[in-house]
């Protein structure tokens, strides 16, 4: 039993001191490629197993013949372990080359294509999240473009509908001081309506600046979607009476929500102006809320005839306005974008889709805890 002990011993001693100087060596290669890493590693256990097998050897009073014999074998073994492990290393060192240029395509402004082939499952999943990567990148480069596009048609379309009130405005002023107008008080209601427009269209902006920045202040208080739905009628009935449209609001279910009320008033003003000014006289704008799971969804229904299917996506983008018109009922394309803008910050969202005859607006909010 001694003997084994100190057989045990000898080989501990061998392989540690073998592991010992192989952790010295990786200290001081830590900076080079995976292939000499490897490589190391490799030499590292074969030295050891060499050592071990020696230093047994040694103390075994082995003959001459056999020492020969097992030094030869545990040599050889070790030659094929180590060029085994170069050029294991060295495959692993292409396939971390073709990553490597593969992901500089980020830098570039293009898309990632995983090299096929990774020679390990860690680069084979590096790959694939960087791949994964690629793709929320690229999809925020489209959806900046669109901003920045967005962007561009708002300052274009707020130039010209402000232009275009401001010229008249000018034109009126300018009659009325020099005393050629014919009939003043016409000149004055005029003047009072562009700027009511002008108010209305700054508040607006006003108001997507404060969403966009994230400073707009909620205080969610427990209501009825019905008080809601209400409240947004009565103020859309008197432009809906001007336009002859019918307002319908016979399916709405009293169903409670936590919301801020003024702003979410606003919501249903915005989606009802857009639902009057787009139907034609004689028709009917539709308001229905409904509880789906956990959730409360409010509807607007228009007999606007239907968006086309290319415009759906862009419907509550800033500036958007589905028609080549700059004046009113145009508007300046802010209503829809400040409706996404409340709803999201609501923890809700807004869709839209076609329907028979018109387009339906959905807003879907969670429902109030019980």
């Amino acid at each position: 039993m001694n003997d084994v002990l100190w057989i045990a011993l000898y080989a501990f001693l061998g392989a540690a001191a073998a592991g010992l100087l192989g952790a010295v060596a990786l200290w001081l290669l830590r900076h080079r490629s995976v292939a000499v890493s490897v490589t190391v590693i490799s030499a590292v256990a074969v030295t050891a197993m060499l050592a071990g097998t020696l230093a047994v050897a040694w103390a075994m009073f082995l003959s001459p013949h056999d020492l020969k014999v097992v030094t030869l074998v545990v040599a050889m073994a070790a030659a094929v372990s180590l060029a085994t492990a170069l050029l294991l290393g060295r495959w692993v060192v292409a396939g971390s080359r073709a990553l490597t240029l593969a992901a500089r395509t980020f830098g570039d402004g293009g898309d990632f294509a995983a090299p096929g082939g990774a020679p390990t499952a860690e680069l084979a999943e590096l790959g694939r999240e960087l791949a994964a990567t690629s793709e929320k990148l690229a999809a925020s480069r489209r959806r900046e473009q669109a901003l920045e596009t967005s962007r561009r048609e708002l300052v274009a379309w707020i130039s010209h509908d402000l232009r275009t009130p401001l010229a008249g405005l000018r034109a009126m002023s300018e009659a009325l001081e020099d005393g050629v107008a014919d009939e003043p008080e016409r000149y004055f209601r005029q003047i009072r309506a562009e700027v009511d427009r002008m108010n209305t269209m700054v508040g607006d902006l006003f108001e997507l600046s404060r969403i966009h920045a994230g400073a707009l202040t909620l205080t969610p208080t427990r209501m009825s979607v019905y008080d809601l739905v209400g409240d947004a009628l009565a103020g859309a009935g008197p432009l809906a009476r001007e336009l002859g449209v019918r307002l319908d609001g016979d399916r709405v279910a009293p169903l409670p929500v936590e919301v801020d009320g003024k702003e979410m008033t606003r919501v249903l003003a915005n989606l009802l102006v857009n639902a009057i000014h787009r139907t034609p006289a004689d028709g009917t704008v539709a308001v229905a809320a409904e509880q789906l799971a956990d959730s409360v969804v409010l509807s607007v229904t228009d007999g606007c005839g239907g968006i086309p299917e290319d415009d759906l996506p862009r419907v509550f983008d800033t500036g958007w306005r589905g028609t080549a018109a700059r004046t009113p009922p145009g508007g300046a394309g802010l209503g829809l974008a400040i409706v996404r803008g409340i709803v999201e910050a609501h923890a809700g969202r807004a869709a839209v889709r076609n329907v028979t005859g018109g387009c339906r607006f959905e807003v879907t909010l969670p429902a109030a805890r019980s």
